[in-house]
């Protein structure tokens, strides 16, 4: 008999989701198109291997049974993938990168979009989000991220540095007055990120040199921060490129500065050698390397004043 990998590999999908709507999700496919696709596997087989249930499928006994051998016939797959992406082809083909937010935004759509017109043969996506992409799974080719990567089995390379810092408008110092260090920020209003974002670094540090300023806001993006703050509403802590890019924004010295901010490439090691990854690689690290002043901002005078002041 036959078989059709898209179809064994529909089955897999909706195995590790357990419903019709999620299998599609994570295929970029319908629910009509999947729920088709397996009923039409499932009469080549003549066998299911899902029970219909309402909260959604699961597994018979033949399918539990075929379930590892689909494993190994999707890591095989995805091998080939690889390989056939990673073959020499210069600066021809397709290089998706995922990242974040404003960097996304702000740092790498210049830079890519500075490489892909220098080279009308490549064809570049870039998707800003805050999924985690499996690159075993060539979900993307690239991924920038902040830290170390959770993935086994990946290429990581640190191509930049950035600092964050604290920043108000002219506005809210107009209203509460400039914030002291060492008085925990009493009085002053602060937009953090929303809870579900864990533990992020710049954060901890703002909690440490502020316990007793007032939450207005949780957020789950800087943008919404940059917002709020310009509104004159709040105070935030900014990535400095954006910060110092408003001209109504003040950066507050409040003690020892927040400890700049590794951003890290993770890749597969099958495209190491790919000429068109390694080309956009240099390219990027040569970009960052040229924006080092804006993302690493040297303090300016009367920052350095108060953290003298603040370590005595």
């Amino acid at each position: 008999m036959a078989l059709d990998w898209d179809d064994l590999k529909i089955a897999l999908a909706i195995a590790r989701s357990g419903t019709l709507s999620a299998a599609a999700r994570a295929l970029g496919s319908t629910q009509p198109t999947v729920s088709r696709r397996l009923d039409a596997l499932e009469q080549r087989l003549g066998a299911q291997l899902f029970e219909r249930e309402a909260t959604g499928l699961r597994l018979t006994a033949l399918g539990d049974a075929l379930l590892a051998g689909l494993a190994q016939m999707e890591t095989g797959a995805l091998a080939v993938e690889r390989q056939i992406a990673a073959r020499d082809t210069g600066l021809h083909g397709e290089i998706v990168v995922t990242s974040l937010d404003w960097l996304g935004d702000e740092v790498l759509a210049p830079m890519l979009a500075r490489f892909g017109a220098q080279h009308p043969g490549l064809t570049i996506e870039l998707i800003n989000d805050g999924k985690v992409y499996n690159l075993a799974r060539r979900e993307a080719d690239l991924a920038f991220r902040f830290g170390p990567f959770t993935q086994e089995n990946l290429i990581e390379r640190r191509v930049g540095e950035v600092q964050y810092a604290l920043y108000a408008s002219d506005a809210y110092l107009a209203r509460h007055g400039q914030p002291q260090a060492g008085d925990g920020l009493r009085g002053h209003q602060l937009v953090l990120l929303d809870r579900a974002a864990g533990d992020v670094p710049h954060e901890a540090w703002l909690s440490a040199m502020a316990p007793h300023a007032n939450i207005a806001l949780h957020a789950n993006g800087l943008r919404a921060h940059l917002a709020a703050t310009h509104s004159g509403a709040t105070m935030a802590v900014l990535p400095c490129l954006l910060g110092e890019r408003e001209p109504t924004l003040r950066r507050i010295p409040l003690g020892p500065p927040q400890p700049p901010r590794s951003v890290r490439v993770g890749y597969h090691p099958d495209l190491r050698d790919t000429p068109r990854i390694r080309a956009l690689l240099d390219f990027v690290v040569a970009g960052f390397g040229e924006m080092a002043g804006e993302l690493m901002p040297a303090p300016s005078c009367e920052t350095e004043n108060v953290i003298d002041e603040y370590e005595k």
